[in-house]
């Protein structure tokens, strides 16, 4: 019983391997292809049944991978591929590029995850010697770890680096406009940042500036950085820079706006988590504290009003 479910294990392994990593001669020559598809449209037009070339052609390329063209709204695959790795890399940029990890290489360990979670699950089964409901739901719990393992991994630092930013911003305009104001230009104060602070931001800073010598105008390299960031503080800060760049304000000024206005919004969002913190001390209170309360308080009272009843009907 146990070679059977290592059997259909393999099987499932080896079936989704066939569908994430496909097979087959490279598609370089367009216009056969074309001139392919043609011909066979024609044939089906003609009322012609299926020739032996593709009849003889593998079950998953006959049946499981234009369901799967269906399924997917009949959209060109490398167009579907081409999409989900700009949403990898602008999640990446977001995640500030953890181990620095590309689009290539995130790809190959999702594939790998999808593979070797449910593989593990299931061997793991097989050595503890799970019933085979087990084994299945093992599977199914290993598969389900390979496929969002990744992501979530990838969403969480996103959102501790975009945390970071919060916290950090206002400080950094602090020091912007400190430097401004003392007479230096801002590619300086934006140095000076990347040289007294570590953070996300400070990163950034340098990336933008190293993209600004190089050639790249100061407007279109700080939008990329905010579109890498994707915070809504920070586009707000980079289009105060670039409108005050553009009509000639005072970027000391700007900068000392914003600051304020930022200052603003830490001390918002400090009122609404105090806010919301008796809400959620509720449940502790509810379930873990008072019952102890009542416990303290009451138990001797019982132990009182038992001790009274034994002493009643002994008399």
């Amino acid at each position: 019983m146990e070679i059977l479910f290592i059997g259909i294990g393999a099987f499932i392994v080896f079936l989704v391997i066939l569908l994430l990593f496909p097979s087959g001669a490279p598609q370089n020559d367009i216009q056969n292809r074309l001139a392919q598809l043609d011909g066979e449209a024609g044939q089906l037009a003609s009322g012609a049944t299926l020739g032996p070339e593709e009849l003889n052609k593998p079950f998953v390329d006959r049946i499981i991978r234009p369901l799967l063209a269906r399924m997917a709204g009949k959209r060109d695959p490398k167009e579907i591929k081409r999409a989900q790795k700009s949403n990898i890399r602008k999640m990446l940029a977001q995640a500030g590029y953890p181990g620095g990890l590309t689009v290539g290489e995130f790809l190959v360990i999702q594939n790998l995850c999808l593979v070797i979670a449910p593989s593990v699950a299931v061997a793991f089964g097989v050595v503890l010697k799970w019933q085979p409901m087990q084994l299945v739901m093992g599977g199914i719990f290993g598969l389900i770890i390979g496929v969002l393992g990744p992501r979530m991994f990838l969403q969480r630092k996103i959102a501790d680096r975009l945390h970071a930013v919060t916290k950090q911003l206002p400080d950094v305009l602090d020091l912007l406009t400190v430097a401004v104001e003392a007479g230096l230009g801002f590619d300086a104060a934006c140095d000076k940042v990347v040289e007294k602070m570590r953070g996300p931001i400070p990163d950034e800073f340098s990336l933008t500036l190293r993209h600004i010598r190089m050639g790249q105008s100061r407007r279109d390299a700080f939008k990329d950085m905010a579109d890498r960031l994707d915070h809504p503080d920070m586009s707000a800060f980079v289009s105060a820079i670039v409108q005050a760049d553009q009509l000639g304000v005072s970027i000391g000024q700007v900068l000392r706006i914003q600051s304020d206005q930022l200052r603003e919004k830490r001390r918002q969002r400090a009122e609404e988590e105090a806010a919301k913190a008796p809400v959620k001390m509720m449940i502790p209170l509810v379930f873990f504290i008072f019952p102890n309360v009542g416990i303290i308080i009451g138990a001797p009272a019982v132990f009182q009003i038992l001790e009274a009843g034994q002493d009643m009907e002994g008399k």
